[in-house]
């Protein structure tokens, strides 16, 4: 049996050599950690979510034009998802880690750009492709993910704002470049970036093991993952839940999806996963209608088979929607998405345990 002997050695702890009264602040050090693993879980989360939404979008036309539609393996290259990674530190390698592992997202369709592309040999083995080319990594991405210095932001967007397409999602783990500077920056608005806050009362609750791919298996973490959960005392805003779904009617408008076509992929993409109460009251199952991402005067206008309208990202996470409203008042509704979110780790929650998650949330 092998041992080893550095193993819970004091002298090499973090808070070693700290003294007793400034330990206080140790607690930072735990919010970070909380931070960054439910930042990863919502972004693999996310990843999974759009993976299955460009599916049934590729289904959706095989059943409309069985005969016109291409399944060569160039249109199925296409239809994959394929995504940037823009800064490589401890944050973007935690993510990519998550990425290849736990989506997952094959190698050949990451691609990663970094000041230091030699050191992430460990990838490049796996087939990522791994430059310092922004705008070579952002031309090619359906999503990007943003995990640079906010000093180095603005440098950064000068020079991708011109590469990205319009159905490019843009999600910005830089925490201190607000949304409206963010999107004049890059000249863009189909950006997500979610805002985590923090309660007074913290518990460490996120695990002892060093990379977050392990402690992402861990059923208890997972559960302090919940977007509608304040376990751990690292809180997710709901806004951000609002911006996965707009982006999501996003991605059918780039696909000139008619809306009463895109209500049924909803339906199926976010309400796949049901509670033991639906079986019995089928009514109280929700589905969604278009009073719920619209206003009214709008859909007055709205002919049948049109699309829905593009939507702005950054106003969606900024401003009151009407999804916002249908949200907070339909708890089964919340409900079933943290099933979803839940079985998206391979976790079922009893429908007692998804009230209790709804009900303590301070949103």
């Amino acid at each position: 049996m092998e041992i080893d002997i550095l193993d819970d050695l004091e002298s090499l702890k973090f808070e070693y050599g700290i003294p007793e009264d400034e330990r206080y602040w140790l607690y930072l050090q735990g919010r970070y950690r909380g931070l960054m693993i439910k930042g990863c879980a919502h972004a693999l989360f996310f990843c999974k979510l759009f993976c299955t939404l460009r599916e049934l979008l590729r289904q959706g036309r095989r059943k409309l034009h069985p005969r016109s539609v291409s399944f060569d393996a160039a249109s199925v290259e296409d239809d994959s998802l394929k995504v940037g990674v823009i800064g490589c530190g401890h944050l973007g390698k935690q993510l990519v880690n998550v990425l290849l592992r736990l989506v997952p997202i094959p190698a050949e369709n990451l691609h990663i750009s970094t000041r230091r592309p030699e050191s992430l040999v460990e990838f490049q083995k796996l087939g990522v492709r791994c430059l310092y080319d922004n705008a070579s990594v952002a031309s090619v991405a359906k999503v990007l993910f943003l995990c640079c210095l906010p000093s180095q932001l603005p440098n950064i967007c000068l020079k991708i704002q011109n590469k990205l397409e319009k159905t490019c999602i843009v999600y910005s783990f830089v925490s201190a470049i607000p949304l409206p500077r963010l999107k004049l920056l890059l000249n863009h608005t189909n950006i997500l970036r979610p805002q985590y806050h923090f309660t007074e009362e913290f518990d460490n609750d996120w695990g002892d093991a060093k990379e977050i791919t392990a402690v992402l298996q861990d059923l208890e973490v997972i559960r302090g993952t919940y977007p509608y959960s304040n376990v751990g005392g690292v809180i997710l805003s709901i806004k951000w839940l609002e911006g996965v779904f707009y982006a999501a009617i996003n991605a059918c408008t780039a696909k000139n999806v008619y809306h009463s076509q895109v209500l049924q992929i909803l339906n199926k993409l976010f309400l796949s996963a049901h509670l033991e109460s639906c079986e019995t009251d089928k009514a109280s199952c929700p589905k969604f209608q278009l009073t719920d991402f619209l206003n009214k005067n709008y859909i007055n206008s709205l002919f049948h088979r049109r699309p829905f309208p593009w939507f702005d990202l950054t106003t969606v996470q900024l401003k009151e929607t009407p999804f916002s409203r249908h949200l907070s008042a339909t708890p089964a509704l919340q409900n079933h998405l943290t099933l979803l979110y839940a079985q998206s780790f391979g976790i079922t929650p009893s429908e007692e345990e998804l009230s209790e998650v709804s009900a303590g949330s301070p949103q």
